[in-house]
């Protein structure tokens, strides 16, 4: 854990340091507010603290700066007795906490303490949110306000989605955002990778099984559809599902009934299916290796995501979001790219598209430099 130290006397740093590091913790020192912003914007610290009164720029200017750089340390302010009224503003302002000279040993060990299990509750709150909502769909073409603009018009309704597209554009964003702003968002959201489950356990994982229906079926087992009952099914890559198994599918879709594996009970389950597929469907049914009736079940509503290529305009508002996304997650401060490196990203084909520019942003953010430059693209990219 690391904490950093702006303070203009050289006691009070080394004071500080020296209890800090005492408790374990590695420790910054910096003597003014400029040094303090560049270290704070340079690399993460989970507390930082400030002294009030410095020469040349005070601490109530350094944190304002901070809070504008989008720093999210915990910021403790250290105040004399004489500037009470300055670390109460302090806080208004967003700092964390303040402490009162002369210095005292239990008071900044609680105090930092608070701070890291705060910073612990917000780095575990935004994981949480991110698994329970998911990512969001950015870019503002003509393309993507296409997608965006189905999404609405379609999500109240019950009505069908296939959802096609190349790997990496976003199609489970699409499936989970139909959800999302569906009547049946407070209902299950059930996702099922079709390519991922052996084509001999798929039946077993959509449909349940009773005990003792197969050797390793030790006990009752319910299925995607019925854990979906009331909300959504998203049904991901049936492209690759079996035959054996669209047809069960099929029989769901059409009498919202279903049996388990090893049982002849009806089960009525009432479930809303989203599927996607990078597979052109129409030359698999040609194949005869997916049935056309059940095409025509799941395509009600055709959504083709489009391509990175597609939608080249929407690069930098991604870019950006990843940079964002990735300095967060690792705890990082926010990284630049210069607008040439941007422009030179732009002009890249995109085989692996949104998936692919990610990896791309995030290996430039660990090997590039600050700002992230045209140089880096080409030594690390292209």
């Amino acid at each position: 854990m690391k904490i950093l130290i702006i303070d203009d006397e050289r006691y009070i740093r080394s004071s500080l340091k020296e209890i800090l590091e005492d408790e374990g913790y590695e420790v910054d020192l910096c003597e003014d507010g400029p040094s303090g912003i560049a270290a704070a914007t340079k690399e993460r610290f989970d507390v930082i603290f400030c002294d009030i009164k410095m020469p040349g720029m005070e601490g109530t200017e350094v944190l304002e700066k901070l809070i504008a750089e989008g720093v999210d340390s915990a910021v403790i302010m250290i105040s004399g007795h004489a500037d009470i009224d300055g670390a109460v503003d302090c806080m208004r302002k967003g700092a964390f906490d303040f402490i009162q000279k002369p210095l005292d040993l239990n008071r900044i060990l609680i105090s930092v303490k608070h701070a890291t299990d705060k910073a612990r509750l917000v780095k575990d709150n935004k994981i949480l949110k991110k698994k329970v909502y998911g990512q969001q769909m950015i870019g503002e073409s003509e393309a993507i306000q296409h997608i965006k603009d189905m999404i609405a018009r379609v999500a109240p309704t019950d009505a069908r989605v296939l959802i096609t597209g190349a790997n990496g554009t976003g199609k489970e964003l699409v499936a989970r955002s139909l959800h999302q702003q569906s009547a049946r968002s407070a209902m299950p959201y059930i996702e099922v990778n079709c390519a991922a489950i052996p084509s001999e356990l798929i039946e077993s994982e959509l449909f349940g099984h009773e005990k003792g229906s197969f050797t390793s079926a030790i006990k009752q087992h319910k299925g995607k559809f019925e854990q979906a009952d009331g909300g959504t099914l998203f049904l991901d890559e049936i492209g690759d599902m079996s035959l054996s198994a669209q047809a069960k599918v099929l029989r769901v879709l059409q009498e919202n009934k279903l049996s388990r594996v090893g049982s002849d009970k009806d089960i009525t389950v009432n479930v809303r299916v989203v599927a996607a597929t990078n597979k052109d469907l129409q030359e698999e049914i040609r194949k005869g290796t997916f049935r056309e009736d059940l095409y025509h079940r799941l395509s009600v509503i055709l959504i083709k995501v489009p391509s990175l290529d597609e939608r080249k305009e929407d690069i930098p508002l991604l870019i950006d979001y990843f940079v964002e996304q990735i300095c967060s997650e690792s705890g990082k401060p926010k990284r630049e790219f210069s607008p040439d490196a941007v422009g030179l990203l732009q002009e890249k084909s995109w085989p692996g598209n949104i998936r692919e520019l990610r990896n791309v942003v995030e290996r430039l953010l660990i090997l590039g430099n600050v700002p992230v430059n045209v140089q880096d693209v080409k030594d690390y990219v292209m």
